[in-house]
């Protein structure tokens, strides 16, 4: 018989100390933290004129929401194939290095899919290719980005620090969609996927003057090390499970908008104010969560409120009545994001940090794939509105087991 699931333990007293957000916005001042924070605004925002891009013009030349599916699945699928090269050079090579060279080499391969564009490309699996290379990229660099935030700020800030980070790619969610959805209705696809490249460039910018504290490397790290650390301590098992839901949860918001306007009776273009009206109810918590960590509980109602967001949203009769609840499953969705993201850094060493932000990286982009394909296959067979909601049921699921969890510690009579 298996092992009951441990609980996500109230916080550590670390945890519980944690400044304020009006204190810890005024770390985007900090003279490491602050080029770092955005510089990744804008590279993170370029991402969503790249996605955008990607989606409509795979989109327009198929017709196809299984093909929007493939797209996703092949954006992400590196990162779960190369999971066990891209934590340990987190933690083997110098991390402000290996991200100079991972968002140069993303400049260069989002400048030539412009570059194809301009001159017409008729293939989706084109764009399909080039995603799964731009994949590879993230696949190496975002382990090393989650693990820098922590040498570029003091220890008392990192809760802090981390919170912020999610917000920039919040606030790209927020406003990215939205100003590709007006570039390409007025300039055309092949300028989003440009403006693209420029924001990789404006990040390498950024990343020179940032000086990073020395940072603790292992040149034998193996991820398996960090498994066995996983397996050894649950919480972070359960702190992972959270992650893999809330991406689950918010992958028919990411992958099918096209197809959701399509459903919505608007044209494909709206997708940038669907994606958009979660970003801003993701931007709206990071503001209010900033140098908050929260308790189990709250993990619970973010979970809950993701998912509820999600599912009436799919059964709305219109996209006016269903922003509201986009707007409610973006707080959700960062809520239980950051905290468990987090969690996951203040409960580990800082020479581990990159091979647990490759699990993290797993759970948030790695399954992602899997969920792409599902939602895909899913809103070919049955319609989009079906595929948001049979994906948001893991984040109910992950929420129920851990309100059950504790509420059997809490009701236990001390011994």
């Amino acid at each position: 018989m298996s092992a009951e699931p441990e609980p996500i333990e109230e916080e550590q007293a670390q945890a519980a100390q944690l400044k304020g957000p009006r204190e810890a916005l005024r770390l985007v001042t900090h003279r490491n933290f602050g080029p770092y924070f955005f510089g990744n605004a804008l590279s993170a925002s370029g991402t969503w004129f790249q996605n955008l891009a990607a989606s409509l013009l795979v989109f327009r030349l198929t017709h196809s929401p299984f093909l929007l599916g493939v797209l996703s699945f092949s954006q992400f699928v590196p990162v779960l194939v190369l999971v066990p090269w891209t934590g340990a050079a987190a933690d083997r090579f110098d991390r402000k290095r290996l991200l100079l060279v991972t968002q140069s080499i993303a400049v260069l391969l989002s400048a030539t899919l412009g570059a194809l564009a301009l001159g017409g490309i008729e293939d989706a699996w084109v764009v399909i290719v080039f995603a799964l290379a731009l994949g590879v990229v993230s696949a190496f660099s975002a382990p090393a980005q989650q693990a820098l935030v922590s040498s570029l700020v003091p220890p008392r800030d990192l809760a802090s620090a981390i919170a912020l980070n999610s917000m920039t790619f919040n606030i790209a969610r927020a406003l990215g969609p939205a100003a590709a959805a007006a570039t390409i209705a007025v300039f055309g696809i092949p300028i989003a996927f440009i403006v693209n490249s420029f924001s990789f460039l404006l990040f390498v910018a950024a990343l020179v003057f940032v000086h990073p504290r020395p940072q603790q490397r292992h040149r034998h790290a193996r991820l398996r090390e960090s498994l066995r650390l996983v397996r050894a301590r649950p919480r972070l098992l359960w702190l992972l499970f959270v992650v893999l839901a809330a991406g689950f949860a918010s992958d028919p918001v990411n992958t099918e908008a096209p197809a959701f306007a399509h459903a919505f009776g608007h044209p494909d273009t709206w997708a940038g104010l669907i994606i958009g009206a979660f970003g801003a109810g993701a931007v709206g918590a990071a503001i209010l969560i900033a140098g908050r960590v929260g308790s189990p509980r709250i993990t619970v109602l973010m979970l809950t409120l993701l998912a509820t967001g999600i599912t009436l949203f799919c059964l709305s009769p219109t996209l006016l009545i269903g922003f509201p609840f986009l707007v409610a499953a973006g707080f959700g969705y960062l809520t239980s994001n950051t905290r468990a993201t987090a969690q996951l850094q203040l409960d580990v060493d800082e020479s581990q940090r990159g091979r647990i932000m490759a699990l993290w990286s797993v759970a948030f982009l790695g399954l992602r794939p899997v969920a792409s394909l599902v939602d895909g296959a899913l809103a070919e067979a049955f319609g989009v509105r079906v595929a948001g909601v049979v994906l948001a049921l893991p984040a109910f699921v992950v929420a129920a087991l851990i309100y059950r969890r504790v509420r059997v510690t809490t009701s236990a009579p001390s011994r």
